[in-house]
């Protein structure tokens, strides 16, 4: 039976959630908190399972109970977060600080909006439920990547979904500022990857921009897709160009990862290196498998590292995967590899 802790400062999300739990065989609601103080009391009288945690709260916001709870006393917690800049800035500092997941709440219509989300609430409580909190530590690079080599046509291609903000951000911590150029896919709803790419191009030495079509794919940028839009990558003449796609969901995502590793496969095979980082469910491990099939260099994060090892490990049961490797191990094997084969060649 899963423990679940509902902190709300609204008495309607609280109490949506709270019937939302309660419905659930598998859960058992073990108090629903106005503000940080009850909360405090009832973690330390129940120990849930699984907290969700709204960010902004009265007296002690949600970002403050979250750094006390994971240093006092670390808990599986699920932000409920609002679809706002601000919401999306406070997600993301949330993510860093060791929360599992996140719900977005919806602007309008909260009990209809929140009706809608409850097969997702109820999945990534029981996603929380059974991934083991790890202590965050504070990227620092040690030791900056070094590459030598010149030239357009290698890609680098990241796809990620739970845990991947995290762990995104540390792999492009430690590229050089002339690394061959990134693509990401993260799943993540509109107006949060905004704030995302925003977040990584103030901590990264290469430029991290949100794809808006068009962009001529260049080195010592990385090109991340927006939320609600498919990124893939075409050949246009000696080059490599983004575009965007509004299509249907595809592997349960929208942007998929298997979207931008396919159109990969198609026009930059040789010249692609993937890595597929933590998330729950398979998207990403089809085009993989695609990738591989056309002579990319494909790794996976291990499962010591991952937050959810579900993405990676759907890979590897493919047969999509070269090398498993540790988060920290990842982005010096992509420009070992790089350099090995001779990348400077240009097109």
């Amino acid at each position: 039976m899963i423990k679940v802790l509902v902190v709300d400062d609204s008495a309607l999300i609280r109490s949506l959630l709270g019937e939302i739990v309660k419905a659930e065989k598998d859960m058992l609601l073990v108090g629903a908190a106005p503000d940080a103080y009850i909360a405090r009391e009832l973690v330390n009288r129940f120990s849930p399972d699984v907290i969700t945690l709204d960010i902004e709260m009265p007296k002690v916001d949600g970002l403050t109970f979250l750094e006390k709870l994971m240093k006092a006393r670390p808990t599986p917690v699920v932000m409920i977060s609002t679809l706002t800049e601000q919401g999306a800035e406070a997600t993301l500092r949330a993510l860093e600080l060791g929360a599992i997941d996140f719900i977005a709440k919806p602007k309008l219509g909260v009990a209809q909006g929140i009706e809608e989300y409850r097969a997702l609430i109820v999945e990534k409580i029981r996603l929380a439920a059974n991934t083991k909190v790890k202590p965050r530590i504070k990227t620092e690079v040690s030791q900056q990547l070094v590459y030598k080599l010149s030239g357009t046509e290698k890609i680098i291609a990241l796809g990620a979904s739970t845990g991947g903000t995290v762990a995104l951000k540390e792999f492009l911590m430690h590229l050089p500022a002339n690394s061959p150029a990134v693509v990401i896919t993260q799943h993540m709803p509109p107006g949060f990857t905004t704030s995302f790419a925003q977040r990584l191009n103030s901590t990264c030495k290469i430029n991290v921009h949100e794809v808006t079509g068009g962009e001529r794919i260049l080195p010592g940028n990385a090109y991340l897709a927006p939320g609600n839009f498919h990124l893939t990558i075409v050949r246009h003449g000696s080059d490599y160009r983004t575009v965007l796609s509004d299509g249907d969901r595809v592997s349960g995502h929208k942007p998929s990862v298997d979207v931008m590793f396919n159109s990969l496969a198609k026009c930059a095979g040789e010249n692609t290196v993937a890595v597929l980082m933590t998330g729950m469910g398979k998207d990403g491990a089809a085009g993989m498998l695609a990738l591989r099939g056309q002579g990319s260099h494909t790794l996976a994060q291990n499962e010591e590292t991952c937050v959810v090892f579900g993405m990676p490990r759907e890979a590897i049961n493919l047969g999509a995967v070269v090398n498993v490797l540790p988060l920290s191990d990842l982005a010096s094997e992509v420009l070992s590899y790089l350099q090995r084969v001779n990348a400077g060649s240009r097109l």
